[in-house]
């Protein structure tokens, strides 16, 4: 689907985050060591999804407060909930609920939440959006040296 390109930066960094969850998966699937997937969970909200999150709720939540952007939201606030269980935590499960949760909510906002977004909102204002990020955003880079999924 073609994105606007004023939220485009947003898409690209979903594509991170499923990655994320794959490469989660994956080393569980591997049965890999609990502390090495634990400290790429916590390496990828610290340096991509926090800033991801903060993002969306600074700079699209204020032009349009409804279901989607509840439920979206909601899920942020799972996904934060489920890090600091995952900080404290080895539990395999925690670590696919992680995984498993942050697709679903990645896969919500691609395919529902951006399209209403650009039905709803008018050219100036994903415009204004899109000046917006261009300010803060920083491009996503995962460059966790341990690559445990292999």
């Amino acid at each position: 689907m073609k994105r606007n390109e004023n939220i485009i930066l947003l898409s690209r960094d979903h594509h991170s985050g499923l990655l994320c969850s794959w490469k989660i998966r994956q080393g569980l699937k591997k049965t890999v060591e609990t502390k090495r997937i634990q400290k790429y969970i916590l390496y990828f909200w610290k340096y991509h999804l926090k800033h991801h999150f903060r993002e969306e709720e600074q700079i699209l939540f204020p032009y349009l407060e409804d279901k989607y952007a509840a439920r979206v939201q909601s899920e942020h606030q799972q996904i934060k909930s489920l890090i600091s269980q995952i900080k404290n935590s080895e539990n395999r499960d925690l670590f696919s609920d992680f995984a498993g949760l942050l697709e679903q909510h990645i896969r919500f906002e691609e395919r529902q939440w951006f399209p209403h977004l650009e039905e709803k909102l008018n050219n100036t204002v994903l415009d204004k959006i899109g000046k917006e990020l261009n300010h803060i955003h920083s491009e996503e880079k995962d460059d966790d040296p341990d690559e445990f999924w292999k």
